[in-house]
């Protein structure tokens, strides 16, 4: 058997696998977790501007200790994990066949995809281990822990900065996406009713603004550390959120763009039911 012969085979199976219901429900559980994770996160940082926080990070580990805490807590964490697993194997998946858009099989594209399969595969490990017992700081101490670590390397200055930018770029992406409309190309909107879809538009819009604000924040102080060489100057989720509200308008701005996580949430759960998952055909 020739290598091409070989690669096909392989490509043949992983669409066969991909078709497969039990693949398909998980990656729509995965879409379902990372909603009901931006729900949290959101409702969390909205109470911190409101100062009724109860010391608790709005970060996935904040997220999850919230749900740890609820009736049936360690069982749904266990979801959650499961569910993050789902959502890895979809942006890897779209790694290797493209995504399901007329322009998916750009490099682009794919590399983007394999972006948010490393970054779910981390979400994947963090809930693993906070189901297994082992809770760990916040985003906020992991993010300045990272930066010192890589700092003391050869070049690690340079990693933080590149990390910093790649947040930065994802940022910009997601405000790309909620001008443009981008998101749109993603869903079966055709299955949507009349009265669904601008509703669905709306929450995209409105959350892709909020996730882009965000993410461009991480990256922003990710870049300071890296540029004044200080890694007490990099913050996680949880510290990019609170700066929103040593702004000049105060808490009302960590509120606002709080509010647009929860939104995102909203939407994500719309995604877990009309997102585009099916196999990419040749």
């Amino acid at each position: 058997m020739t290598a091409n012969t070989a690669g096909r085979a392989v490509r043949r199976a992983g669409r066969k696998a991909a078709d497969n219901p039990v693949f398909l429900g998980l990656v729509r559980a995965g879409l379902a977790t990372r909603g009901v994770i931006y729900l949290l996160i959101g409702w969390l940082a909205v109470q911190v501007g409101f100062g009724n926080g109860g010391g608790k990070e709005a970060d996935n580990k904040g997220a999850l200790r919230t749900v740890a805490e609820s009736p049936g807590g360690m069982f749904l964490v266990w979801a959650l994990a499961v569910g993050f697993a789902g959502l890895a194997l979809l942006w890897f998946y779209e790694a290797v066949y493209g995504q399901p858009v007329p322009d998916g099989r750009k490099a682009t594209k794919r590399l983007a995809s394999l972006g948010r399969g490393l970054v779910y595969t981390v979400g994947f490990a963090g809930a693993l281990t906070f189901a297994l017992g082992s809770r760990g700081g916040s985003s906020d101490s992991q993010s300045k822990t990272f930066t010192a670590r890589a700092m003391t390397e050869p070049g690690g200055r340079w990693l933080v900065l590149a990390v910093g930018i790649g947040f930065l770029a994802v940022g910009v992406a997601n405000l790309v996406t909620a001008v443009r409309r981008k998101f749109q190309k993603e869903l079966h909107t055709e299955k949507m009713g009349p009265r669904v879809r601008p509703v669905v538009k709306t929450l995209g819009v409105v959350g892709h603004i909020a996730r882009g604000l965000v993410f461009g924040a991480v990256g922003a102080f990710l870049a300071h550390a890296a540029i004044t060489f200080d890694p007490n100057k990099a913050k996680g989720l949880d510290g990019t959120l609170r700066e929103f509200a040593d702004t000049p308008a105060g808490p009302w701005l960590l509120i606002a763009v709080a509010a647009g996580l929860v939104v995102y949430g909203l939407y994500s759960l719309c995604e877990a039911r009309w997102r585009k998952v099916e196999p990419v055909r040749s």
